[in-house]
């Protein structure tokens, strides 16, 4: 590795109070941390500031997909809430992910894309009338983010060697779907554990329920953050 891949932790928990209990637990070892749909829709730009005023960086996973005047908006209210990294779905189009991009530059935050999710194999692709492989569909759409002026996506781990072959090394990749060794999968169907993910040449990973769930997530954390500086 060439560059050291950091941690998001995930707070998928249904109260703002939860998530900053875990917060406050895991301490320093954690820098960044994901607020998602369960969390905003509840707390909204709170969420947000509760992280920022306890010195952490945000990733707001909020996958905008809309007209592309609405997504480039929403980015914006995004950053001046505080969100540090903000994303959308590469699906909703060149348009959309140009609109977004001219957000990004404007309001100076990091906007990547979702290509595939993390749950979605081969059948859940076919299902909606998708008949490539998840890997093609996420070069495919990995392309359209990278020629709209967009920095990075999000991936899978095992789409990652394919993405440093087409996009080079500086594509920025930020990989849910982490799963230490001995944890469950859960609804994810594309997984990897930290170790792995970071000899691939991811920049970030998401960890949640393994972390959330452990009885020392403080100790959870630091595990991964270990087994990543292996």
């Amino acid at each position: 590795m060439t560059k050291q891949t950091k941690l998001i932790s995930a707070l998928d928990v249904p109260e703002l109070s939860t998530a900053l209990a875990l917060v406050d637990k895991i301490g320093d070892n954690v820098e960044w941390y994901k607020v998602g749909k369960q969390l905003f829709t509840h707390y909204g730009p709170q969420a947000v500031q509760e992280l920022k005023a306890r010195g952490k960086k945000v990733f707001l996973d909020m996958k905008f997909h809309d007209i592309p005047n609405t997504v480039a908006q929403a980015i914006r209210s995004a950053a001046i809430i505080g969100a540090d990294l903000i994303n959308v779905h590469a699906s909703g189009g060149p348009a959309m992910l140009s609109a977004a991009a001219e957000a990004m530059k404007e309001t100076g935050k990091t906007v990547i894309a979702v290509t595939v999710l993390t749950s979605m194999d081969h059948a859940q692709l076919e299902a909606v009338g998708i008949t490539v492989s998840p890997a093609e569909q996420v070069v495919r759409l990995a392309g359209l983010t990278q020629a709209a002026g967009l920095p990075g996506v999000v991936c899978s781990a095992l789409e990652l060697p394919m993405l440093r072959e087409h996009f080079g090394p500086d594509f920025l990749t930020v990989v849910p779907g982490i799963r230490p060794a001995g944890t469950e999968a859960g609804d994810q169907k594309r997984v990897m554990t930290p170790k792995k993910a970071a000899e691939a040449g991811a920049d970030f990973i998401v960890v949640g329920r393994p972390i959330l769930a452990a009885p020392d997530p403080a100790s959870a954390a630091r595990a991964i953050l270990d087994e990543l500086q292996a």
